[in-house]
């Protein structure tokens, strides 16, 4: 889907497909039909943007075979689908039964990480279309802040040269420039837009920025202007805004019952008190703490949907941070992601029965964010 900003720029709002377990092309390709050109009906869009997550297998298989890459692209294009976004932060079975820490690795200190993100960065070039601007890709916040030495930083910054070394090849080879974009996370080495400025610092900012992700920013308690403020000042662009929202809960003694019915097995839940004075790692280590509140808790949830009171949902934050990354007189951002990966995990009554049901909530979800953006004086327009 895209908008233009009263600037002048294209915006690109997708969805991302995270949400969905498959690992392989012909996977992906087959969800294509169930969920995103379904979706593409439902809101009436002339094009409906994904921003595609592809697993190591489905990178592999991609990287190696410039015919696939083709067919990918054509099997996108014949459903008014596009791609100006990868998702790099899983890197391998994001759908197992229990995920929690794995999510994390590897992390940037390992090879592995590098030679992904940059074949992630070939294919994305093929799959751009031909009149955007650029491509991004969000990646992890460099890995769990456990264990975190010397040695590691070290690795890392080896691997952000040659990240930003591959990239800069890349736009000379294809004409097409891809930006990564480092997401902070609560409870990883960059937990906030404070420590990306200090583990970014060094970085080349043609090639490499941030991402934010609204409701990690909120976990964070974190002031959306400030941050953004805090970003430019370092130097450092955000590449890609991860729209979603967060559970909160304003009395966690008060809504301990219903916080429960959240705990669950996949996913790290980080739980943050106010001004973070209370981490938890998860949410039934938060639960058992007996800590007082408020709380924001690291789950993402549907845009559209409250949540049961008395718990919430931080779309206030999301909508002050839109304000501030895209409302103001030139757009801090262009490429933004509906990122709520959760509809498998939610508490059974507010699960989705099945494909349809979850392709009818994800475009609520995205006409939630368009009409977000609708407010800050963006326009829908015709993309094709």
């Amino acid at each position: 889907m895209r908008l233009r900003h009263p600037d002048g720029q294209v915006v690109h709002l997708a969805y991302g497909t995270n949400v969905h377990p498959a690992e392989d092309v012909a996977g992906i390709i087959a969800q294509l039909d169930t969920y995103a050109a379904r979706m593409r009906d439902q809101l009436g869009a002339d094009v409906l943007g994904l921003g595609l997550w592809l697993g190591i297998d489905a990178a592999t298989e991609l990287a190696g075979d410039a015919a696939l890459r083709k067919r990918l692209r054509r099997e996108l294009d014949t459903r008014g689908l596009e791609v100006v976004t990868l998702n790099g932060f899983p890197y391998r079975a994001f759908h197992a039964p229990v995920v929690k820490r794995k999510v994390y690795r590897p992390d940037w200190a390992e090879p592995a990480r590098l030679r992904y993100t940059l074949d992630l960065a070939r294919i994305l070039v093929d799959l751009l279309p031909d009149d955007a601007a650029r491509g991004s890709i969000s990646t992890l916040p460099l890995g769990w802040r456990e264990p975190w030495d010397g040695d590691q930083v070290g690795r890392v910054c080896r691997a952000l040269d040659a990240l930003s070394a591959g990239l800069a090849g890349l736009e000379v080879l294809t004409g097409r420039t891809v930006r990564v974009a480092f997401e902070p996370e609560p409870g990883c080495v960059i937990e906030n837009t404070l420590q990306a400025t200090v583990h970014l610092s060094t970085v080349d900012p043609r090639w490499i920025g941030v991402c934010v992700d609204l409701a990690h920013l909120a976990c964070a308690w974190e002031d959306p202007v400030a941050a953004v403020q805090r970003l430019a000042r370092a130097g450092l662009p955000i590449v890609k805004i991860q729209v979603s929202a967060a559970l909160e809960v304003a009395d966690p003694v008060a809504g301990a019952a219903t916080l429960a019915q959240y705990v669950e097995p996949k996913f790290m839940h980080q739980t943050r008190s106010a001004g973070c004075r209370h981490s938890f790692d998860d949410l039934d280590e938060a639960l058992e703490s007996g800590a007082d509140g408020p709380w924001r808790v690291h789950y993402h949830v549907p845009l559209h949907a409250e949540p049961e009171p008395p718990l919430a949902a931080t779309t206030g934050v999301l909508r002050a941070g839109l304000g501030a990354l895209v409302g103001g007189p030139i757009a801090a951002c262009d490429h933004l992601e509906v990122e709520t990966y959760t509809w498998g995990v939610l508490p059974p009554a507010q699960r989705p029965t099945g494909p349809e049901a979850l392709a009818a909530g994800m475009a609520a979800e995205l006409a939630y964010a368009r009409d977000a953006l609708q407010d800050l004086g963006l326009k829908t327009l015709e993309s094709r």
